[in-house]
C-alpha cells in the first residue's frame, strides 16, 4: 500500500496509472476507485487521459486517513491500493459552495458566499495570450463566479475557430466515442486558475450556439460526454454545473416542440441532470439556464434557479415570488449585458446594469454581470474575455462590499410600502433602494424598541454618508434629489 503526501481538505488527490491504449479505451475500459474513511466510503469514476494514462481524482471532505482500492475490467488497473492523509485546508480554501438557509449560499466551512457573477462563455477557447489577459483582469474585478462553456461557441462576434476541440477527428467530422484529452486538460487548467483566484467556475455543459455538431449528438454520446466531464472536473472544489445555456434553443427544443423533437426533449434534460447528480460524488451545485421556456426548477436535482430575465427591469418584481415558488436560491445569471452592440440584449447602459444588481439584491436574489462593448477584433468580454471596458464593475464591487459588511447571511425581501424596494437581515440590518426615483425624502418605520444608525448611499458615486444621531419608530430621512440612492440601517449597539 503506497503512502503519499497529505492532501488538504477539499483539495485534490490524483491517482495516475498506466495501462493499455489499444482499441478504444474510452469505450472498452471501466476504471474507478473506492475511497474509504472511518466516516464511510466514496465511489469515484476514473477517466482515460490518452497515451495509456488513466486517472482518478478525489476531493476529500473529511480530515484524517483515507485508503483506496481501484476497480477495473483491465487487470493492470484493478485492485491497486494506497492511502493518504487529509490535512487541514490551505489559506483561502473554504471548500465548495453549497445552498445555505434555503435561499442563499455558503462555503462548506459555513463562510458566507454572496454570488457576484459574470459571463465569459468562450474564454477558454481563445488561446493562452487572451486567456491569461482575462485572468489578469479577474484578479482585480469584483466577480466571484464565472459562467463558461465547455464546448466552443459559434455566434455573432464569435466566428473564430478554437485551437482545440473536445473530440477526435473522423474524416470531416468527429468521433464522439473518442475525447481529446488535450482539450480537457486545457479546460480544467483554466478551472484550476479560477480556483486559485477564489472564483467559482459555473460550467455550462451544453449549449445551442454550435456549427460543429456538438449540440446535435445522439443520446448515447451526450450521456458519455457528461460522465466523462464529471469524472474529470468534479474534484475541483469551485465547480458548479449548469446543464445548459438557453437549453430550449437546442435544435428541436423550442417551445411547443420539446416533447416531439428528435433532439433534446424535456425528458432528456431530466436525464442529463440525473447523470450529473449520480456521477458527482460531491453534490456540486446544479442549475439550467433558459431562453424562452423555463425549466421546472422545483425538480429535486436542481439546487438553485439560474434565470435569464431582465429585458425589462420589471421582471425583477418576480424575485420574491420565484423564491416562494421554488424554495431555492434564485440567481439572475443573465439580465442582458452592459454594452453598445446593435442587439437589444447587448446595449444596456452601465447605470442600468448597476440598477439591476441593486433591484435583484434587495429582492433576496443574486445577479450576474456581462459586458458587450464593440471591439475592432470582436473581443467582447461576454464571450471571449480580455479586459473590462464598462463602468459597472467598480459599482458592483461597491455593492459587494456593502453586502459583505452586513450580518453573515443573505438578504430577505421586506415590504417597506409603496414602490420602495428593500431587504433586511433580521432586525439588525436593512437596505432600502429607491431605484430611479428621486423622492427628496422618505419616511421609514422600524421597531420602536430598537435604535438604528442611518446611512445614505449613492450607488453610482459609490459613497456613503451617515445621518447624525440614531433613530427608532417612525422617522423621515432627507435625500438628495437624484436617482440611484439607497438607505442602510444598522442596529445601534
Amino acid at each position: 500500500m503506497t503512502a503519499v503526501q497529505p492532501v488538504g481538505l477539499w483539495g485534490i488527490f490524483e491517482l495516475t496509472l498506466n495501462g493499455s491504449d489499444s482499441g478504444n479505451p474510452f469505450l472498452d475500459v471501466r476504471f474507478s476507485a473506492r475511497f474509504t474513511h472511518e466516516e464511510g466510503a466514496v465511489e469515484v469514476a476514473g477517466f482515460y487521459d490518452g497515451n495509456g494514462v488513466y486517472r482518478v481524482r478525489f476531493m476529500p471532505e473529511e480530515l484524517g486517513d483515507w485508503t483506496y482500492v481501484t476497480r477495473s475490467n483491465v487487470p493492470e488497473l484493478d485492485g491497486k491500493t494506497g492511502r493518504f492523509t487529509c490535512a487541514a485546508p490551505g489559506e483561502g480554501n473554504h471548500g465548495p459552495v453549497r445552498v445555505h438557509d434555503t435561499f442563499h449560499f455558503a462555503y462548506a466551512d459555513e463562510t458566507p458566499y454572496y454570488q457576484v457573477g459574470t459571463t465569459c462563455y468562450a474564454w477558454t477557447h481563445q488561446g493562452d495570450t487572451l486567456e491569461e489577459q482575462t485572468l489578469r483582469t479577474l484578479r482585480t474585478a469584483p466577480f466571484n463566479k464565472m459562467r463558461m462553456c465547455v464546448f466552443p461557441k459559434a455566434y455573432v462576434y464569435n466566428e473564430n475557430e478554437p485551437e482545440l476541440y473536445p473530440f477526435a477527428r473522423d474524416g470531416d467530422g468527429w468521433d464522439f466515442t473518442r475525447f481529446s484529452p488535450e482539450f480537457f486538460r486545457h479546460f480544467e487548467r483554466r478551472v484550476a486558475d479560477l480556483m486559485d483566484l477564489g472564483i467559482e467556475a459555473d460550467i455550462i455543459l451544453l449549449h445551442p450556439y454550435d456549427r460543429w455538431g456538438f449540440a446535435k449528438m445522439d443520446s448515447e454520446s451526450d450521456d458519455r460526454y457528461l460522465r466523462y466531464a464529471v469524472a474529470r472536473l468534479a474534484a475541483y472544489r469551485n465547480v458548479w454545473w449548469s446543464l445548459a445555456n438557453e437549453f430550449d434553443f437546442t435544435a428541436g427544443s423550442q417551445e411547443g416542440d420539446m416533447e416531439k423533437s428528435d433532439n433534446k426533449r424535456m425528458a432528456d434534460w431530466d436525464r442529463f441532470f440525473q447523470i450529473v447528480q449520480e456521477h458527482d460524488p460531491y453534490g456540486h451545485l446544479r442549475s439550467i439556464h433558459n431562453g424562452r421556456v423555463w425549466y421546472d426548477h422545483s425538480k429535486p436535482w436542481v439546487t438553485h434557479a439560474s434565470v435569464q430575465s431582465g429585458w425589462h427591469v420589471e421582471d425583477f418584481g418576480r424575485a420574491p415570488s420565484l423564491r416562494e415558488k421554488y424554495g431555492k436560491p434564485i440567481v439572475f445569471d443573465e439580465v442582458v449585458y452592459e454594452g453598445n452592440i446593435e442587439h437589444g440584449w447587448g446595449n444596456l447602459s452601465p447605470r442600468e446594469m448597476v440598477h439591476r444588481f441593486w433591484v435583484g439584491t434587495v429582492g433576496g436574489c443574486y445577479v450576474g454581470h456581462g459586458e458587450t462593448y464593440l471591439h475592432p477584433e470582436d473581443i467582447l468580454w461576454w464571450s471571449k474575455g480580455g479586459v473590462l471596458h464598462g463602468q459597472s464593475p467598480p459599482r458592483i464591487a461597491f455593492l459587494r462590499r456593502l453586502i459583505e459588511q452586513g450580518p453573515p447571511r443573505g438578504f430577505e425581501p421586506v415590504d417597506w410600502g409603496g414602490d420602495v424596494e428593500g431587504a433586511a437581515k433580521g432586525d439588525e440590518y436593512a437596505l432600502i433602494y429607491f431605484g430611479n426615483d428621486q423622492p427628496g425624502s422618505h419616511t421609514l418605520r422600524v421597531p420602536a424598541g430598537n435604535r438604528y444608525h442611518v446611512e445614505i448611499i449613492d450607488t453610482w458615486e459609490m459613497t456613503t454618508s451617515q445621518v447624525e444621531g440614531t433613530f427608532s419608530g417612525e422617522f423621515t430621512v432627507s435625500l438628495p434629489t437624484k436617482p440611484g440612492l439607497a438607505v442602510r440601517l444598522m442596529k445601534a449597539e
